[in-house]
Order: structure tokens, then sequence, then C-alpha cells
């Protein structure tokens, strides 16, 4: 993909002994960052940060470092798009959830091992509602399988939806704010260990699926 003459380019390329890891889900990072450098990347965040809340597996924030890192000028407007993106994608899959549990939401609840602990999550719904859902939208719980849920489980829709954007708007803000007001010595540092704090998020995102199949 071309470089955005928008922002500088950012290196992409992981460490070796990360190389050795050729899961599809690393394919989707490499491919996520690689937006990174598109002309469109602005879009592509939006649209990740909309399709992640649903049914992809990479988070938002990936993208959203490599374009604060190279424009931390911009760092807000990114927060706010990936904030926007991720707010729409919460409202598709409690769509899916609602309207189509049995052809997609399952198939999707099945990828990410959570089929088991589905009633668990009915339960956890009845008696913390939307707190449920302001610990997830911040925190590695895959957003998706709570989205989804809230849908099938018919929490409701109004509360859902101002829960994912204060918590989707918390995290993304968060981190945007960081790199806006962080001061050369914290872009330097991210600049340097960029590579690995993805890494990193991905990981966490893994516990986080992890911690969806051990709920019992």
């Amino acid at each position: 993909m071309s470089a955005s003459p928008d922002h500088e380019t950012v290196t992409t390329t992981l460490p070796a002994d990360a190389m050795s890891t050729t899961s599809g889900l690393r394919r989707l990072y490499h491919w996520t960052l690689e937006w990174a450098n598109h002309p469109q990347a602005q879009l592509a965040l939006l649209l990740i940060a909309m399709i992640e809340a649903s049914v992809f597996p990479i988070p938002p924030d990936v993208l959203l470092l490599a374009l604060a890192l190279g424009r931390p000028d911009l760092s807000l407007r990114f927060a706010t798009l990936a904030t926007a993106g991720s707010t729409l994608g919460a409202v598709i899959g409690y769509g899916i959830g609602w309207f189509l549990l049995a052809s997609v939401g399952m198939p999707v609840l099945e990828l990410f091992g959570a089929m088991d602990q589905f009633e668990h999550v009915q339960q956890l719904f009845r008696e913390y509602g939307v707190t449920l859902v302001l610990i997830a939208g911040f925190s590695p719980i895959p957003f998706k399988v709570i989205t989804i849920a809230a849908g099938a489980f018919g929490l409701s829709f109004w509360s859902f939806i101002a829960a994912a954007l204060v918590s989707r708007g918390a995290r993304f803000y968060l981190e945007g704010a960081l790199m806006r007001w962080g001061g050369k010595r914290l872009r330097n540092w991210i600049e340097v260990y960029f590579e690995w704090m993805t890494v990193l998020i991905v990981l966490l995102v893994l516990a986080g699926f992890g911690g969806v199949w051990l709920l019992k």
C-alpha cells in the first residue's frame, strides 16, 4: 500500500522471534497495521472499529496507535473515529443477537469459544446489566461477545448503546490523549516498542477470549 501524505510512515515489521507465529490472527494483525500507511487510513480505522465490535478479532487500538504515532496532533480525531466506529459496531452486534442469532450470532460465538458460557453471560446481564457492557468495553474482554449477547438477551437498547459509547470512548480517548499530550518522551518510547506494544494488545484480547472460555 502507498504511504499517505498526511502522516509519517510507521514501521510494521515485528521482531524476528514473533514472526515465527503464522496463525490467521497474526495475518489479520499485519493486515490491520498495513492500513496505517494507506491514504484511506482514517476510514479504515472507522470500519475496523465497527466490525471489531461485532465479528472482527483484531482491536482497533492497534491501528489507532499506529496512526497517532505518525500524527500525534490528530490523536483525538483518531480516537473519535474509533469511538464512532465501535459504537456503530455495537449496534450491529446487538442486531445480530436480536435478529440473526441462529444464522450469524451462534457461528461467531462458536468461533470465539463462547457457546458453553452463553447462558452464564445471560445470568451476568441479569445481575449486572449495563455494568457488564461498561467493563467489557474498556477491558480486553471480547466486546463482540457482549454486543451479540446483549441483543440476544434483550438488554435495553438505549442503555446498552450509552454504556458502549461511554466505555469505548473512555478507552480510545485515553489512548489518544496519552499520544497527544504525553510528550516527546512517551512518543519516543512508543516508537521504540510499538511492535511489542501492539502484540501485547493482541495477547490481551486472546486472554479475554480465555476469560470468556473459563466463565462457569
